[in-house]
């Protein structure tokens, strides 16, 4: 009777299995529906930055505290739906090439604008550290003479980013706009973050700061930057552009893709580069958005741009599903138990940086997390860390079981060679 039962159960998940089988979407499906989510969550990307550019306009034509907080509120929306775009980079030439632009950190601040004094100056690695450019006009770079008397978008895309081929020499993107809205956090591990007056971009006598009609100028440029750097890459991820004809002109490549994109973004880019490395170093200047205090939103939500690719589905800004095939679906069909141990480890992964992320939000911002010998910190940023490296374990594992080439995620001295962190 037990031999019976067993055969029968046997012969049950053989049916359910090839059941499973027959359901399989082809790879073609799933990276159709990768492509469309990276479209529609490159378009939400470009709609919240021209918000951004809206309030931006509205600070720069009538500054107050009131213009000044809506700017921010509108960067820190704006990073929402770009930080989840970020597991398209590392699989995808093209994303990799253009992300430098938009979202390069940590910068050398001094470069743009006014700094502390206790900010450090020019140095043989970097002779560009203190430029302030807002202040200066001109400036010589390689032995020509730059005139900067108008800051333009082409000014800082083509001129003055990474500077003399040096990559602290930030000058455009996202992390260049938060420092022009927050200015320096000279809180250290206290609780603040940057607080530059409304008045630096005011007019006349209130004017803070010096400089504040090309101080609007650089903003206005930055911005205006970066929202004609996210129409090009959405329409990259539309039908027939660039980046999806690329995709899909080898599935198993760009299956492989895929993966390689949440891999290198799990463990050694955001646990590695991200998190354990500035935790080591108990430097809160290693915060991703370290001006604005706005770092456990760029983990949290890297970590949900993994989640929605493995799942197939993303939610945009206005509520409008986007699913499909999905690489789940096609994990099932050759190892169910593998799917599952995905799904629940990106949940316990989500999890870990939901804590930490409500701990922020709650008045326990993520630089005082980083502060040496605070041990509740410690814990927190350590529980999304080894959950972007535990998940990395089954995405190997799903490397294999779909069979397809060998693939080397981004690594971290922080991880697989800690002692050169201080070399």
């Amino acid at each position: 009777m037990t031999r019976l039962f067993a055969a029968t159960s046997v012969l049950a998940l053989g049916i359910a299995s090839a059941a499973i089988a027959a359901d399989s979407p082809s790879k073609a499906d799933v990276l159709s529906t990768y492509s469309n989510i990276a479209e529609a969550n490159y378009d939400d990307s470009l709609i919240a930055a021209k918000s951004l550019q809206a309030a931006v306009n509205a600070l720069i034509t009538d500054p107050s505290d009131a213009t000044l907080n809506a700017a921010r509120a509108a960067w820190i929306a704006a990073r929402v739906p770009y930080q989840q775009t970020e597991v398209y980079r590392f699989g995808n030439a093209i994303v990799d090439d253009w992300e430098g632009k938009v979202n390069a950190w940590p910068l050398d601040e001094g470069l743009i604008d006014y700094v502390d004094s206790s900010y450090s100056g020019p140095t043989d690695e970097n002779e560009f550290a203190a430029l302030n450019v807002i202040a200066n006009p001109s400036f010589e770079l390689s032995g020509e003479t730059i005139d900067a008397a108008e800051i333009t978008p082409e000014l800082l895309g083509e001129t003055l980013h990474e500077a003399d081929g040096i990559e602290a020499n930030v000058a455009t993107g996202y992390h260049a706009i938060e420092f022009l809205l927050w200015g320096q956090d000279l809180n250290g591990h206290g609780t603040g973050a940057g607080n530059r007056p409304w008045s630096d971009y005011a007019q006349g006598d209130a004017c803070t700061g010096g400089n504040c009609d090309r101080r609007a100028q650089y903003l206005s440029a930055a911005t205006d930057l970066l929202v004609s750097d996210l129409e090009w890459m959405a329409a990259q991820w539309a039908e027939g552009g660039a980046a999806r004809v690329a995709l899909t002109a080898d599935e198993a490549a760009g299956v492989s893709a895929i993966l390689t994109g949440m891999g290198s973004l799990s463990y050694g880019e955001t646990a590695g580069e991200r998190m354990r490395l500035g935790l080591m170093l108990n430097d809160p200047e290693e915060e991703h958005s370290c001006f604005a205090d706005n770092t456990h939103n760029d983990h949290y939500y890297n970590g949900v741009g993994v989640q929605n690719v493995y799942l197939g589905t993303y939610t945009r800004i206005d509520g409008t599903p986007v699913d499909g095939a999905s690489l789940s679906d096609l994990v099932i069909a050759s190892d169910p138990s593998l799917d599952a141990e995905m799904k629940v480890k990106l949940a316990n992964t989500m999890q870990a940086l939901g804590v930490m992320k409500s701990t922020a939000e709650a008045g326990f911002a993520y630089d005082q997390m980083l502060e040496r010998g605070n041990e509740g910190g410690e814990l927190l940023i350590m529980g999304g860390v080894n959950g972007f490296i535990d998940q990395t374990k089954t995405i190997e594992r799903i490397v294999t079981t779909l069979q397809l080439d060998q693939i080397d995620f981004e690594g971290s001295d922080s991880l697989d060679n800690p002692d050169a962190v201080f070399q």
